[in-house]
């Protein structure tokens, strides 16, 4: 009979209860207390995210998997076999990518089919692959691959922009740092510490550039990518610089310069990964002042009483994150 409730409907409405209490003493935010009443209804739900992650690692399986084939098996099948399959691959998806490719906009635009990020990223994964094999085999360039990286790196820019794809232009920033690495070993007296300089000049350049074509409405949804990458890059050479042994000073004050530009910018835009990258390199940074002139045993039970510590710490931060502003 209906309106009878059962043990089961009981604990139902229970559910329901403490979610709706929850969301009223602030412990979870509205989006939460939605989802999760969504599930206890058994209510079907978004696994985007997953499968998107799944597909691109689906992606980068397959070409690691045709780098070891080609680099295992190209001196039986011979130079212009593996070269014409990874080529045929290569145009392909090309082919596929201009030819079925939304019409070019400064502002975000929506992909014309679901597989189509998956297809560019196959084609720039490609093309890397062959020009490492090119180079590895042919040696056209003599081995200097900052040029190879500077030509990727381009390509990547262009491809990024063109199809608006922000993964393709995390592969872009990537071969640029690399070319601005690669570019001064061979000249660099003291490579860490022209290592550090150059990962500086990168952060300026490309923050600036990001900057400048966010304020021109250029891809403007792509400075948080921008962001993200110079972010990473600054701590990791600001690090660098506090792990040596002399003149580390400038460079704990500079770590500590940094953290505070990213807490205040996450906080201020409510976005926890920035807030993260200050909690974690400056515990990173500080740890490493404290336990340099340890002995093993102490570091030890430093890391294991402060790393939960810290972990706490984030949970804590992730959660009040999670609630309306």
């Amino acid at each position: 009979m209906q309106g009878v409730a059962g043990p089961e409907n009981e604990g139902f409405v229970t559910i329901l209860a403490r979610l709706e209490q929850w969301k009223a003493q602030g412990k979870i935010s509205a989006e939460q207390q939605a989802h999760l009443a969504g599930c206890s209804r058994e209510e079907p739900f978004s696994l985007f995210l997953e499968l998107n992650v799944l597909l691109y690692a689906g992606v980068l399986a397959f070409v690691a998997g045709l780098g070891w084939t080609v680099s295992t098996w190209s001196q039986q099948l011979g130079d212009v076999v593996a070269l014409a399959v990874l080529s045929a691959i290569l145009v392909s998806s090309f082919w596929y990518c201009f030819s079925r490719g939304p019409a070019w906009s400064a502002a975000e635009t929506a992909q014309s089919s679901p597989i189509f990020d998956y297809v560019l990223y196959l084609a720039s994964l490609v093309w890397s692959l062959e020009l490492g094999y090119i180079e590895n085999r042919f040696h056209l360039l003599s081995g200097k691959w900052d040029l190879y990286l500077l030509a990727s790196a381009i390509l990547f820019f262009f491809l990024a922009y063109r199809f608006d794809n922000r993964l393709v232009l995390s592969l872009a920033l990537s071969s640029l740092a690399g070319w601005f690495g690669l570019t001064i070993t061979r000249w660099s007296a003291n490579p860490d510490d022209e290592y550090r300089k150059y990962a500086l000049l990168y952060c300026l350049l490309v923050g600036v550039g990001a900057a400048l074509l966010k304020r021109g409405g250029l891809k403007a949804h792509f400075f948080g990518t921008y962001l993200n990458i110079v972010a990473n890059v600054l701590f990791w050479a600001v690090l660098s610089g506090v792990f040596e042994r002399r003149g580390f000073g400038v460079w704990f004050l500079a770590l500590l310069a940094a953290c505070g530009a990213s807490l205040t910018w996450g906080l201020a835009r409510r976005q926890f990964a920035f807030v993260a990258y200050a909690a974690v390199y400056g515990y990173v940074g500080i740890s490493w002042l404290i336990i340099r002139d340890m002995g093993e045993t102490a570091a030890l039970s430093y890391f294991v009483v402060s790393g939960v510590a810290m972990l706490v710490v984030l949970i804590q931060i992730g959660r009040r994150f999670g609630r309306p502003a």
